[in-house]
């Protein structure tokens, strides 16, 4: 095969720019079908009539940040989305009403941040909601009219995490912390929370069980739930004795999602997401429509919307070397309408297929991975190149997450530009069961640093990665695993790539955002508490801030100036440190951004800075940055210089 500099550069726009459309959805009545795609350039609302799709219309003028979330009301009337400003994730309710245009704030509070507590498959012009304008720790509940915005107070909140609803608007339980770190979970009756709780976890269970909801008449309540085993399986509890039964359950992943019947609640097929997401299916009439799909479809596909009948979905397919395609189906007269391709530009380009791994780490964990090899390395097909390749280590957030399979617009970018790309599933990621959880328990900088290591030994071993040539690249977690890599096994790493990455774990847990406040114990157990004297001291050895000296490979920072999770003084500190201790660092800061990018414009300007950066450092090729910090908000606080083409581009 062909050498990968031989094959097309992707443009950085064709990935990260704004899609053609995304999200498409079909009303519940099945009349009108919606979707997000640019007007003069920012990602907006658009409805069309769901029998003459071309008379397609703009819903909404956003016109700096984008409309990245947008769904419908239980009643047709009206599109709601959500919005914060310029990051700070205090996100606010919006409408649209369909017939008229008319777009209004459901929640216009300053410093709030709304929350769905709960909607209705039988009341349509009515949500819960919850609202923390009256305390920035804890939510509110009201309910509220979708037509007429009024809204009536439910639950006046000083105590609770959470809140769960039944079909009837009806709060049914509340939520909070104990005292060992795990959640109680407290009955509503009658508008009252009552003193014990019904059920609790302790902490080890408290990130892999959860409630996910009642059926409609209420006599259900189902749980995704790890207690008294490893994976989480799904239970169905009978509400007026607690009687439990399983229904579904596996040896290597959790369950993840539900399909329910959209009148009754009740469960009609449930995912497991190990190497890949499976869906099984316990309703025939379900089972029949996902296997009639999985005969059509190359790769994975979902259901993105359904009608009230359940007769037409919305299903999206990713088949990972093609761009993400929508169709509208007919379950009635089994058709598949094309609905639009996302980013059609990315047609014929040489995207690379992405190869699910187990690897063993030191101690035994299986860490499920995903590698993403250059276009002409692998003439076999085999998922090993032909020779060893720079590799760049894309290191997941959270870190209570996980990577998955599918497209990926960054490992598609860095595989194109001659990298090969490894996403690692360390010890702390999500959805492989309580024991593989809870490894990580007070393990930042320690094992799960030690799972990436592993993971690059083996890519070498394997004949995958260059020793001398690999990146670490990342963001939130991400990101903080990268300053770590670059502070403490300085050795294995050629260069860093940060992203809006905690430097001292210490402030990171003194600054978290107040609605976080009634969920602490969670970072004080599975971090370190700071307010004992051995976990202040666990916080320390492991803020990579207190080893910077140690730092003595190429780094390129990014962050959000609004970030309400990792603050700019995270990355501030750590620029100041390595400034002072005469260590080159390229430090890129955003003023509209917050944990993470919005704006496809700021995107684009970063991910050029970090090609460009990783192609100094590895060797791999590169699309010249031009003027691509024009149109963003780019500001290169320090280290141009360390960037090629950096000084010269205008900004």
């Amino acid at each position: 095969m062909p050498p990968a500099e031989t094959f097309p550069i992707i443009p950085r726009d064709h990935l990260f720019g704004n899609p053609t459309r995304a999200q498409g959805r079909i009303s519940p009545d099945g009349k009108w079908l919606s979707w997000l795609a640019p007007h003069e350039g920012v990602l907006n609302i658009w409805l069309a009539p769901a029998d003459d799709p071309d008379a397609a219309k703009v819903m909404t003028k956003a016109t700096a940040r984008p409309i990245r979330e947008h769904f419908w009301a239980p009643d047709a009337k009206s599109i709601g989305y959500i919005q914060d400003k310029d990051g700070d994730e205090n996100f606010l309710l919006y409408r649209i009403d369909v017939e008229t245009g008319e777009e209004r704030a459901m929640t216009p509070f300053e410093n709030t941040r709304v929350q769905i507590v709960g909607a209705s498959h039988t009341i349509k012009d009515k949500v819960l909601v919850g609202l923390n304008n009256r305390d920035p720790q804890f939510h509110d509940v009201y309910r509220l009219d979708l037509n007429t915005g009024e809204m009536e107070l439910v639950y006046e909140n000083n105590s609770y995490a959470g809140f769960m609803a039944d079909d009837t608007l009806t709060l049914r339980m509340a939520m909070r912390q104990n005292e060992a770190g795990g959640t109680d979970y407290f009955r509503v009756t009658g508008g009252e929370v009552e003193d014990e709780p019904f059920e609790s976890t302790a902490m080890e269970d408290s990130l892999t069980t959860s409630p996910a909801g009642y059926t409609a008449d209420g006599s259900v309540l189902y749980w995704i739930d790890s207690r008294g085993r490893n994976t989480a399986a799904l239970y169905a509890q009978d509400t007026a004795t607690g009687e439990r039964t399983l229904i579904a359950e596996d040896d290597k992943a959790d369950i993840g999602g539900t399909i329910r019947n959209q009148d009754t609640g009740e469960v009609q097929g449930y995912s497991v997401d190990y190497l890949k997401t499976e869906w099984t299916a316990i309703d025939a009439g379900i089972g029949a429509a996902l296997d009639w799909l999985g005969e059509r479809l190359e790769g994975e596909f979902g259901i993105a919307s359904r009608t009230d009948d359940d007769r037409t979905w919305i299903v999206w397919n990713d088949p990972v070397t093609a761009p993400m395609r929508t169709f509208i189906f007919d379950r009635d007269a089994e058709t598949l309408e094309p609905f639009f391709v996302s980013r059609p530009e990315l047609e014929g380009a040489p995207l690379q297929p992405m190869h699910p791994l187990e690897i063993e780490s030191r101690d035994g964990l299986t860490l499920v991975s995903y590698l993403t090899l250059p276009p002409g390395s692998d003439p076999e097909g085999t998922g090993r190149p032909g020779s060893a390749l720079p590799m760049v280590l894309l290191v997941h957030g959270g870190p209570w997450a996980r990577d998955g399979y599918g497209f990926d617009a960054i490992h598609q970018m860095l595989a194109n530009r001659g990298y090969a790309v490894l996403s690692v599933n360390f010890r702390g990621s999500t959805g492989f069961g309580k024991d593989f959880l809870n490894a990580a328990n007070k393990q930042w900088g320690l094992a799960m640093h030690d799972d990436l290591i592993d993971a690059v030994r083996w890519a070498v071993g394997e004949g995958i990665a260059e020793e001398n040539k690999v990146a670490i690249m990342g963001g939130s977690y991400g990101g903080y695993a990268t300053l770590a890599g670059l502070a403490f096994t300085p050795e294995v790493f050629a260069c860093g790539v940060d992203i809006v990455g905690p430097s001292n774990l210490e402030t990171l847990l003194s600054t978290i955002p107040p609605y976080w406040a009634p969920m602490v114990k969670i970072f004080h157990e599975r971090m370190g508490n700071p307010d004992t004297e051995e976990g202040l001291a666990l916080l320390r050895a492991a803020s990579p801030l207190h080893k910077a000296e140690k730092i003595t490979k190429p780094l390129l920072i990014a962050q959000g100036a609004n970030d309400p999770r990792v603050k700019q003084a995270e990355s501030d500190q750590i620029v100041g440190a390595m400034k002072e201790a005469g260590i080159p660092v390229t430090y890129v800061l955003y003023p509209d951004e917050g944990h993470g990018f919005a704006r496809p414009e700021n995107s684009i300007a970063f991910f050029a800075i970090a090609e460009n950066f990783l192609a100094e450092c590895l060797g791999g090729r590169a699309e010249p940055l031009g003027d691509v910090l024009a149109p963003s908000t780019a500001e290169i606080v320090e280290g141009e210089e360390y960037v090629k083409g950096l000084a010269a581009t205008p900004g």
